[in-house]
């Protein structure tokens, strides 16, 4: 499946919008990890356990908007977008959007 954050693909044409596609994903990490990240807030510096609870977000989320956009019967994916917010502490919720699409 073609994902793309521009309007328009390279040698392909929309042929039909299909409509908006979402993926979300809630991610929490284990306390242990979290305590280690709040050291960080001390002597500063990359928080990794978060860095890695917000690519794991993101790649969840992507992975159901693309679901969401087969089930529609799309081959692409055009305008992607990712919002995120945090939901409480130690939890980042990350929404992957985007218009699904048929071309040719």
């Amino acid at each position: 499946m073609m994902v793309t954050t521009t309007d328009k693909i390279p040698g392909r044409e929309v042929k039909e919008v299909l409509g908006v596609v979402f993926g979300c994903c809630v991610q929490m990490k284990h306390v242990g990890k979290d305590l280690r990240a709040m050291g960080r807030n001390i002597i500063g510096g990359e928080s990794k356990p978060y860095t890695e609870l917000m690519e794991e977000a993101r790649r969840t989320a992507m992975e159901r908007m693309i679901e969401d956009a087969k089930k529609l019967g799309a081959d692409a994916i055009i305008g992607m977008r990712y919002a995120t917010a945090q939901t409480m502490v130690s939890a980042a919720e990350i929404i992957a959007f985007g218009t699904a699409v048929k071309t040719h």
